[in-house]
């Protein structure tokens, strides 16, 4: 429940997360307009308009993220009050008692390290989010390329996955966030009818 929960973001990368989709489907439809693809346009811009949404109801309908924090480990207390979350166990054994699996991912720590220097590095975040804004535009103006099983079962999909997302919003109260993902659900739809008025060759 708190990861559907959500907290509200903070500082610029904080609010990257819940931007990039608005950008990335406004780059979109501005690339099929501009090629005179009115549907595909109209379809990613709706579901621009619903990532806007979402993004205005995390920064107004959700917790900050200390009474996130606060709200996790008040539900973790009761938990084990009622005996549904165990306690915490033992403490790990003393160090240089390594387990064989232990062991074998010991080999594995030059790797480790260097991945955590990579991730660790100030520029990694804005690289990657600049890269998936240009892959998701990409992507954006190539699929679907027309009203396939595949291009429905991929709208599907994505409807399936923020299902919980829009249960939990609407348990919570939270109408923007619940018109946002409604939004995009139906840019989903539009993407579709438009797959099937406007193939890309």
């Amino acid at each position: 429940m708190p990861v559907l929960d959500g907290a509200r973001p903070s500082g610029v990368l904080g609010w990257v997360g819940p931007v990039v989709p608005v950008v990335t489907r406004v780059a979109v439809g501005a690339g099929h307009w501009a090629a005179g693809r009115r549907r595909r346009a109209l379809a990613a811009w709706t579901s621009a308009a619903g990532y806007g949404l979402v993004a205005w109801g995390l920064g107004t309908e959700t917790p900050t993220p200390a009474e996130a924090r606060q709200n996790m480990q008040q539900n973790i207390e009761r938990l084990q009050r009622e005996g549904v979350l165990r306690e915490p166990g033992p403490k790990a054994p003393a160090a240089g008692t390594q387990t064989p699996a232990a062991r074998h991912l010991s080999r594995y720590d030059p790797l480790f390290k260097l991945a955590a220097t990579v991730m660790g590095h100030p520029l990694f975040k804005p690289a990657v989010t600049v890269v998936g804004m240009v892959l998701g535009v990409w992507w954006g103006l190539r699929w679907p390329r027309r009203l396939t099983v595949l291009a429905v079962a991929g709208e599907a999909l994505a409807a399936v996955l923020t299902a919980p997302w829009v249960a939990r919003a609407v348990q919570r109260r939270r109408p923007r966030i619940v018109a946002g993902y409604a939004l995009v659900a139906a840019g989903s739809v539009a993407r579709l009818r438009a797959a099937s008025a406007e193939p890309l060759r």
